[in-house]
């Protein structure tokens, strides 16, 4: 299942916001998976990024 996270986390002095969709067997795990790839790409610790909206993507046939 695929969800799209929306946030935005701590650049040095601003705030960047992000949506990210990834693949994830719930929620929780497409959280993980976001703090994840935030944290590696941005060199950003967790607490520093804040998650607003979390949403099943619907899938099309």
């Amino acid at each position: 299942m695929d969800f799209e996270i929306r946030g935005r986390f701590r650049n040095g002095d601003e705030w960047r916001t992000f949506k990210k969709v990834v693949s994830a067997h719930n929620e929780r795990f497409a959280r993980e998976k976001v703090l994840s790839l935030i944290g590696s790409h941005h060199k950003v610790k967790r607490n520093l990024i804040k998650i607003e909206e979390v949403k099943p993507v619907d899938e099309v046939s």
